[in-house]
């Protein structure tokens, strides 16, 4: 009997281990515009170090702390969950944010992401003056602004004159599309491709390297697989959630509600529940 239970335990056991390793090999395929795999490779001070010098041309910025994954949670309004948050030695703040999705209003976004950290970093009593400067870095895998620029400076002037407005907030915006020779351009291909076998790019490639093919990166790699795991089936209970919310919402409407009604009733926004109505009477037409 002993023996029967063990036999019928065994397969189940190892058809677990077999699936997480294949996940681990999956994962360690991942680059570094895998908001999950940079996360983990950027946790790394050494490593955040280096991609953040490259970025903001200064050669000897230090960086004292770095977070990854840092969320920023209000009671009345929208949480932020910040791909990567670092500090260096004069207390400037970097926010390091990778966007795949070409469907999000970037500008916007990024508004959000300096309130929510602005909000963080001042204390009740402290003055103005006491914000840090804050530098996001906003790196897309397409050229948003489609100008043909890897890197773009957002500055502030007053209208018609040369004179800055200088608030601290510092924007960025690189993508990984263009490679216009420079150095920035260079990272960003080595992004694209986080070879482990390319030493080129300092720390970051030590770090790479050791994520995916040395034994003391093993369990972090484990991290990044069981993440891009639950993820795909979050993604995937969201999209079966979406597709049954239309198909209410489309027999809502053939009962004579508003839009405005069967948002309510889907818990879909009402500017959505337009689109699929519009979608289908263009498609009866």
């Amino acid at each position: 009997m002993d023996k029967e239970s063990s036999a019928g335990v065994q397969p189940e056991a190892t058809s677990h281990i077999e699936a997480r390793e294949k996940r681990v090999i999956e994962a360690r395929k991942f680059n570094l515009l895998s908001n999950v795999f940079m996360r983990v490779a950027l946790r790394d001070k050494s490593a955040c170090q280096y991609v953040l010098r490259i970025l903001t041309g200064i050669p000897d910025l230090v960086v004292k702390a770095v977070r990854t994954e840092y969320r920023v949670s209000k009671i009345t309004s929208h949480d932020v969950v910040l791909d990567v948050l670092a500090e260096d030695g004069s207390g400037k703040i970097y926010n390091i944010e990778i966007q795949r999705a070409d469907t999000v209003d970037h500008a916007r976004r990024v508004r959000l992401h300096g309130a929510m950290i602005d909000s963080e970093y001042l204390e009740k009593g402290e003055t103005y003056a006491d914000l840090p400067d804050l530098f996001i870095i906003y790196i897309s895998e397409t050229d948003l602004w489609k100008a043909g620029f890897t890197t773009y400076l957002v500055r502030k002037y007053f209208e018609n004159t040369d004179i800055p407005y200088d608030d601290g907030q510092h924007i960025m915006y690189v993508n990984a599309a263009v490679d216009d020779g420079t150095e920035t351009a260079n990272l960003m291909q080595y992004f694209k491709t986080a070879d482990p076998d390319d030493m080129n790019h300092g720390d970051l490639s030590k770090r790479v390297h050791l994520l995916k093919c040395e034994e003391g990166g093993y369990q972090e790699m484990c991290e990044v697989s069981e993440k891009i795991f639950k993820e795909g089936q979050a993604e995937g209970r969201a999209e079966g959630r979406i597709e049954q919310a239309k198909s209410t919402a489309m027999h809502l409407a053939d009962m004579g509600l508003t839009a405005e009604t069967i948002a309510e009733a889907v818990e879909i926004s009402v500017g959505t529940v337009k689109q699929w109505l519009d979608n289908r009477k263009a498609t009866i037409q």
